[in-house]
């Protein structure tokens, strides 16, 4: 497979969770120590959340990246550089988000990495430690989200956008104002 197939493939990818994998801190670990190597000026955190972040949870077997930044001009002054860094991105998407911007790594055909630079201690940033945080602390609420992931999963099987937007209400409910 060439590498734009492989992109192509990975683009494409449908929804489809694991069971819970011990080796992802590790993955998250090994991807932060690379990017605080390449951007240690601009990068002022970065944090491991998403399902792979919370233990016992399945997921879809892609780490997730908070890189907290100053502002979102350095944000966008790390788009290029990123890019030259193992990352793709979609300029539409992200000329669609003001309070942060999404980058992705792959290998093989899959997603492997899903990056999200945001301001440091905004509340984008806030929202999303908040959310991974409480369900750490809380085994019946991880549970619950679980076994609505699995639904959604199977609803939404070729459909990433559709299922993300359907977990919304549930985030909402656990994060509420921040």
């Amino acid at each position: 497979m060439t590498e734009n197939e492989s992109l192509e493939r990975a683009i494409h990818e449908e929804v489809a969770l694991v069971p819970y994998d011990p080796q992802w801190p590790a993955l998250f670990a090994a991807e932060r120590a690379r990017l605080l190597t390449l951007f240690p000026s601009q990068l002022l955190d970065v944090q491991h959340f998403g399902s792979t972040a919370i233990p016992g949870m399945p997921a879809k077997p892609i780490i997730d990246l908070l890189a907290g930044v100053e502002s979102m001009p350095v944000a966008d002054s790390l788009v290029a550089p990123l890019l030259d860094s193992a990352y793709t991105t979609s300029a539409e998407f992200n000329a669609t988000l003001t309070d942060r911007r999404w980058f992705m790594r792959w290998s093989d055909g899959r997603r492997t990495h899903h990056l999200h630079v945001v301001v440091l201690d905004g509340p984008e940033w806030r929202r999303r430690l908040r959310f991974r945080d409480v369900l750490r602390s809380d085994a019946e609420l991880a549970k619950r989200y679980a076994l609505l992931k699995e639904e959604l999963a199977a609803q939404h099987r070729t459909d990433r956008e559709a299922y993300t937007r359907a977990k919304t209400d549930f985030v909402l409910s656990v994060v509420g104002d921040v």
